[in-house]
């Protein structure tokens, strides 16, 4: 019978071109060329990541605080340091005398050797407070308030206070806050121009004022 004679189709002649066309079409993607960016203004790694050269890196506390260059001082007689009788005067109140103490023994034990105006030590017996205080401002380059609860009480503290303050603008540097056992709320207004040293920090911020006594001591060289 015919249709018992008659054969099939070979099924791989119907699949042949399909195959042809398939690798046709993987090899064309292949070697279809990559978009690139036509300059380096385009490039999504220039814009993300500036070279060092455009953008230093953030200057840290540590490099604030710290400088790589350690400050030293001019030690001949020609340096205006030895216009004043004294690199700095620590005003204090009466019951903060240890600390005023222990930060004076740390500024004239360092290498700088800075002189130091102690009150209860240095003032002259039989003279008057008022006159007294003004001179040890005036016969000093700079001057560190020691501002504690006993130091907002003091009376004669906020008198020196207001002396040095007396002096400004001229006296940029010279006047040196260091807030003790308090919080920034209860900083004095009338210094809220003016950064203080934490006495929190490090040495109870010693290390902090013998910078900034020595940063100012620099420009008198």
């Amino acid at each position: 019978m015919a249709s018992s004679t008659s054969l099939p189709a070979p099924r791989s002649q119907s699949k042949k071109p399909l195959g042809k066309m398939t690798d046709w079409l993987r090899q064309a993607l292949l070697k279809q060329p990559k978009k690139m960016p036509d300059s380096a203004e385009s490039s999504p790694t220039d814009t993300l990541q500036p070279t060092s050269q455009d953008s230093p890196p953030p200057l840290g506390l540590s490099s604030v605080t710290s400088p790589s260059t350690p400050l030293t001082l001019v030690g001949d007689s020609s340096s205006g340091r030895w216009s004043k009788d004294y690199d700095v005067c620590v005003c204090h109140s009466e019951e903060d005398l240890v600390a005023a103490q222990e930060l004076v023994s740390y500024l004239e034990g360092s290498t700088a050797s800075l002189r130091c105006f102690l009150q209860l030590r240095d003032a002259t017996p039989g003279s008057a407070i008022a006159s007294e205080l003004c001179q040890a401002l005036s016969s000093s380059h700079c001057r560190v308030l020691l501002i504690t609860p006993g130091f907002l009480q003091d009376p004669w503290c906020k008198y020196q206070m207001l002396q040095a303050l007396t002096e400004a603008p001229g006296a940029e540097g010279r006047t040196i806050p260091l807030l003790s056992g308090l919080s920034r709320a209860a900083y004095p207004p009338e210094l809220r121009f003016m950064y203080y040293v934490d006495g929190r920090g490090p040495a109870g911020g010693f290390h902090q004022v013998k910078e900034a006594v020595m940063r100012y001591l620099q420009t008198l060289s």
